[in-house]
């Protein structure tokens, strides 16, 4: 099958919540989105609010029955699938008429989108049937968005029976999660972030639908979420060794972005999109070599050439010249903009509070936390409710999560099953350990602090839909963490889904007053931040390992400067001469700051 390329921007999986049910407020536009399957209960909960909404039939999938995590994804995935179907063929028969949605379908559209140059040109036919003809040809073109969906593979707890006893490993959650989308009606594809999980992976082996026909089209594709072009390759021949083709290799920077923050070793995005678009088709023709050999091994069809493969960015993204620039200069077929867009109503979910605090939020309510009981640097916002009442749990005594979802469990450090580090069973026996190591008051309240500083992400990710739509036990008490990305700090307001569009294409202007450097000078700085923090962290007590790690890290960080410094002519036009100077003094600064806070090793 084809899959959407009508726009050149997607939106990303955000939280578990903020892009839940994106699909149905923006795949009728032809506007590609993600949603998280790591919270079941959610999407069992939005399954019956839609159902009720749409005057849909529902039967609950009871957490009592056999492999109901799997069947409540499929059972939602399924519901999104028949709704945004009914909703473009709704959209389909409106008038081309201002104000309609049809006509908001095609002013969206990119300016050079072939279907957006055939609308102007139906507009300026004055010739009655052939005006007619063209509408037709408009109608039938258009298609909707891709309903993608995200697992993030470090999510795959092991699950347990009601008597207690183990269960098989394709019970876990992601491993149910990936079978739940298998089977479900929607053709899309499947998002792998956080990493490579070789049961996972294997796994995939398992369903038809992830391989190809003989014309090279899949009803299931994959995209890898990757941080560099390392891991690209890693993982991409990982996969088709086994026959499974990477349709996508979406880039995320590494620290400019939202949710967690997988750090580079001071790896930069400019850099590493070079590395893509120099490998780019070396790397294709390797893995459809492995992958031809794989699918030949299994017997299954071959396609005669290899199937597509698109090389997408995101993180940090502001403005339509850096849209631009990334598409034409290193040659990606598309960008991921989701930050902005959680200040978008009718694109994501986020209650009134949360998106107050949001569209008035400054660059120092933004951070990287150390909130996550993953353990994984964190982009959060500071003062949510979620954070409140951890501080207030604490202040009573009573500090940790009842932990009641357990996605996010770990540790095994005091018991045999995982608990989350966020957890009111693993505080406090962590705390009690603590007092008997006899630190100094001032280590013991560091270490406290770092133990305390843990929020329960699975609720807090999730009680906004909640919130919003007003489901389940006491809505309204329901703590909200949100996880934006610190492009956040130039974006003020709530915005219309056209506004925000249109901001992606040059049509509209959606930033604030706050000065806003270059995509790459705001990761740059995001990066030397990270090193010296990470520096300070461990410069007491430096082994070998741990300085030659810093010293890469800083060695990459000046490499990326001097890289920038020769892009410069290409990333600015003659006429933009005073941004092309302000960068440059940008880079300097950057370079000097490094160059101070160079690493040494003092030896005795």
């Amino acid at each position: 099958m084809a899959f959407n390329n009508l726009h050149s921007f997607h939106i990303p999986v955000m939280g578990l919540a903020f892009s839940i049910d994106s699909p149905l407020k923006v795949a009728r536009y032809g506007i590609s989105s993600v949603l998280s399957l790591a919270d079941d209960k959610l999407l069992e909960e939005m399954r019956l609010y839609y159902a009720a909404l749409y005057q849909r039939q529902f039967v609950p999938i009871s957490e009592k029955e056999d492999d109901y995590r799997a069947r409540r994804v499929t059972a939602y995935l399924n519901l999104v699938d028949e709704l945004v179907r009914e909703q473009l063929e709704k959209v389909k028969a409106e008038e081309f008429a201002p104000g309609t949605q049809l006509t908001k379908y095609f002013e969206m559209l990119p300016d050079a989108a072939p279907l957006r140059l055939l609308y102007k040109q139906m507009l300026q036919t004055p010739d009655e049937p052939f005006c007619e003809f063209l509408q037709n040809q408009l109608r039938e073109a258009m298609q909707p968005g891709s309903i993608d969906v995200n697992i993030m593979t470090k999510l795959d707890k092991t699950n347990y029976a009601a008597n207690g006893s183990l269960l098989p490993p394709e019970y876990s959650d992601a491993m149910a999660a990936l079978r739940g989308y298998a089977n479900s009606t929607v053709k899309s594809s499947i998002v792998f972030s956080a990493g490579m999980s070789p049961r996972l992976f294997s796994y995939l082996e398992q369903f038809a639908g992830f391989f190809p026909n003989e014309q090279g089209e899949f009803e299931k594709q994959v995209i890898i979420k990757v941080s560099d072009y390392r891991s690209a390759a890693v993982q991409g021949k990982i996969l088709a060794k086994k026959g499974i083709w990477v349709s996508e290799f979406r880039v995320e920077s590494g620290l400019n972005c939202g949710g967690h923050a997988f750090a580079t070793d001071g790896l930069l995005m400019g850099p590493i999109l070079e590395e893509f678009k120099t490998n780019r088709q070396a790397l294709k023709a390797e893995l459809w070599a492995m992958c031809q050999q794989a699918l030949t091994a299994k017997g299954l069809a071959v396609p005669v050439t290899a199937p597509v493969q698109r090389l997408t960015v995101q993180g940090g993204i502001g403005t339509a010249e850096e849209h631009n620039f990334l598409l034409k200069y290193y040659g990606f077929d598309a960008t991921g903009w989701g930050t902005p867009f959680l200040l978008v109503p009718e694109a994501t979910t986020v209650d009134a509070d949360t998106l107050t605090q949001l569209s008035k939020a400054k660059a120092e309510d933004l951070y990287l936390s150390p909130i996550s009981p993953l353990g994984v640097p964190f982009n959060a916002l500071r003062g949510t409710t979620s954070e409140q009442l951890t501080h207030a749990r604490i202040d009573k005594g009573k500090p940790g999560s009842p932990c009641v979802k357990k996605h996010l469990v770990s540790s095994t450090e005091f018991t045999e099953e995982p608990l989350c580090t966020a957890s009111r069973k693993f505080q406090r026996r962590k705390l009690e350990q603590l007092q008997q190591q006899g630190l100094t008051p001032e280590a013991l309240k560091a270490e406290e602090n770092k133990i305390l500083a843990k929020e329960c992400l699975c609720e807090g990710l999730a009680n906004t839909a909640a919130l919003l739509y007003n489901f389940g036990k006491k809505a309204l008490s329901k703590p909200v963490a949100i996880c934006p990305g610190p492009n956040l700090a130039f974006f003020s307001g709530i915005f219309k889904l056209q506004e925000m569009v249109d901001h992606i294409y040059g049509r509209f202007n959606a930033l604030n007053q706050t000065y806003r450097p270059h995509l790459f000078i705001n990761e740059l700085k995001l990066y030397i931040d990270y090193w010296k923090t990470k520096k300070a962290e461990q410069l007491d007590t430096l082994p070998d390992k741990q300085f030659k790690y810093l010293q890469t890290f800083w060695q990459n960080l000046q490499a990326g400067i001097s890289y920038y410094k020769e892009l410069l002519p290409s990333l600015f036009t003659s006429e933009e001469l005073e941004k092309k100077v302000i960068m440059l003094e940008e880079l300097f600064q950057a370079e000097d700051e490094l160059r101070e806070a160079a690493l040494v090793r003092v030896k005795a």
